[in-house]
C-alpha cells in the first residue's frame, strides 16, 4: 500500500491569515516593494529613475552599476529585477544577474544588500570586487550541501545541487570554454514548471550568487499571506502561525511601489 500524500498544512486556514513557512525557495514572492528590495543612500549619490512602461532605475554614483525593477502587466509572471554592471558609464555590458519577480522579496533584499557592500567596499578601498572578485565557488555550494542537499555533475561541464524535496535547485556551469548559458541559475518549484528562477551571467560576483544560496538555505521563516503560497507545492512546507512584519522604509515616500506580482502561485 502507497503511503498518504502529505497533508496539506493550510486546508483549515483563512487566505488572509498571515504564516511562518519554510523552506524558503517554496514561500512565494511575498511583498517585493522597491522600499523592501532597494536600500541604497538616495541621498548620498545614488538615482532613482522612473523609465517607460513603469520601469524604475537605481543607478550607482559611478554611473557604472544600476538595478532596474521591469513590469510586465501583458504577461503574467513576466515582472523581473535585473542588476547589471556596465564596463563604462552607460556602455557595454559587464555581467548581468536576472530574478524573476516571483522570486521570494527576502532572497532579492539580501542580494541587493550585499551589492551595495561590495558597491562601498570598492569605492572606499582599491578593490574591484564588482569586477573582479576572488571569492571561490564553493562558497556558493558547499552550504547547500551542509543543509542536505544533493549533488550531481554531468560532463557537460555543470553541477547540479537539488534541495531534499526536490522542488528547488542551484545549477553551477563550472567548465566555461566554449559554453553559453549562465554561470549560476537556481529555481523553485517542480523543474518543468517553476514558481521562480535566478540567473547571474559569467563574471557576476561569487560574492553576490553566494549571498543568494545563503539567504535560500536560511532557516529564518518567511512571513507570508496564505493565499500567495503557491498551491501545487504547499504540502512540503513547514508552516508555524505568526503576525505580520513592519516594513521597513529606506526611500522617499513618494516612490512608487513595484506591484505585488501574482507570479505562478495557483
Amino acid at each position: 500500500m502507497l503511503p498518504d500524500p502529505p497533508r496539506d498544512p493550510f486546508n483549515n486556514l483563512d487566505p488572509a491569515q498571515t504564516v511562518r513557512v519554510l523552506p524558503r525557495h517554496l514561500a512565494g514572492p511575498g511583498q517585493a516593494d522597491l522600499e523592501t528590495i532597494w536600500a541604497f543612500p538616495f541621498d548620498d549619490g545614488w538615482h532613482l529613475h522612473q523609465g517607460l512602461e513603469g520601469m524604475v532605475f537605481a543607478i550607482s554614483t559611478c554611473a557604472r552599476l544600476w538595478t532596474r525593477f521591469a513590469p510586465k502587466p501583458e504577461e503574467r509572471g513576466a515582472d523581473t529585477w535585473t542588476i547589471g554592471m556596465d564596463r563604462a558609464p552607460f556602455g557595454p555590458r559587464a555581467w548581468e544577474i536576472t530574478f524573476d519577480a516571483t522570486t521570494p522579496a527576502e532572497l532579492l533584499r539580501d542580494v541587493h544588500t550585499e551589492l551595495l557592500d561590495l558597491y562601498l567596499e570598492d569605492r572606499h578601498s582599491e578593490k574591484n570586487h564588482l569586477v573582479e572578485d576572488p571569492t571561490a565557488p564553493h562558497e556558493v555550494y558547499t552550504p547547500l550541501l551542509t543543509h542536505g542537499w544533493s549533488h550531481s555533475v554531468k560532463t557537460d561541464g555543470a553541477q547540479t545541487f537539488l534541495s531534499p524535496e526536490g522542488l528547488g535547485g542551484v545549477r553551477h556551469r563550472y567548465a566555461t570554454t566554449g559554453s553559453d548559458g549562465p554561470a549560476w541559475r537556481a529555481w523553485g518549484g517542480y523543474p518543468s514548471e517553476p514558481h521562480w528562477q535566478a540567473q547571474f551571467s559569467a563574471g557576476a560576483p561569487t560574492t553576490l550568487a553566494a549571498a543568494f544560496t545563503a539567504s535560500l538555505i536560511s532557516t529564518e521563516p518567511l512571513h507570508r499571506a496564505v493565499k500567495q503560497i503557491p498551491f501545487h507545492t504547499r504540502r512540503h512546507l513547514y508552516v508555524a502561525p505568526a503576525a505580520a512584519p513592519q516594513q521597513p522604509s529606506h526611500l522617499p515616500p513618494a516612490l512608487p511601489s513595484a506591484p505585488h506580482p501574482a507570479g505562478r502561485a495557483r
